[in-house]
């Protein structure tokens, strides 16, 4: 390409008439075509975005939801055992919000819970699919379904309220099992 140009210059040069016809026909041609060749490293370096300031609405058609298996109770699974899985399911939730809420709420309550209320913990921790659901019933923010009504979610809305002003900031060291076992 550039031996094209120098070819078309020399020539142009050795006949006037020519050059000023050069100069009024590829002139911006050839400008236009150094600009291009530059352009792709500028526009590396400044991003810029055509944004009118109007969204569609979001239709959520890209939302996938997977299902999880349904929560199924187990009748013959000995009380120390689920108390110990329940304590792990509180401290291991994928939100923080819950993990610190429930993993404390479990400290306080787990070991003194009924056979019923650790029922009716197991289920209410277990069974609902979206963990935004149970801190929402927790903090009242949403009514809680009756199906989850009940002592512990009753125990739990109370411990949720935190009305002596705990600092919450951090899911219970596990230090406190080794002491209870000695």
């Amino acid at each position: 390409m550039i031996f094209v140009l120098v070819s078309l210059l020399v020539f142009v040069k050795r006949h006037e008439e020519a050059w000023n016809m050069f100069i009024v026909m590829c002139l911006p041609l050839v400008t236009g075509m150094c600009q291009a060749a530059w352009r792709p490293a500028i526009t590396g370096l400044v991003s810029s975005r055509g944004y009118r300031g109007d969204s569609p609405e979001d239709t959520k058609v890209d939302l996938i939801e997977i299902p999880l298996p349904p929560w199924k109770e187990n009748p013959s699974e000995p009380i120390d055992i689920k108390r110990r899985r329940l304590l792990y399911e509180s401290r291991k939730r994928g939100m923080l919000e819950n993990c610190i809420l429930l993993s404390l709420f479990a400290k306080r309550y787990l070991n003194t819970m009924t056979e019923n209320q650790l029922k009716q913990y197991d289920r209410l921790i277990n069974e609902p699919s979206n963990d935004w659901d149970i801190y929402y019933w927790a903090t009242e923010a949403q009514p809680t379904p009756d199906v989850y009504q009940g002592e512990v979610m009753d125990m739990l809305k109370e411990f949720t309220k935190n009305r002596n002003h705990e600092q919450r900031l951090d899911a219970p060291s596990l230090e406190y099992l080794e002491k209870e076992n000695q």
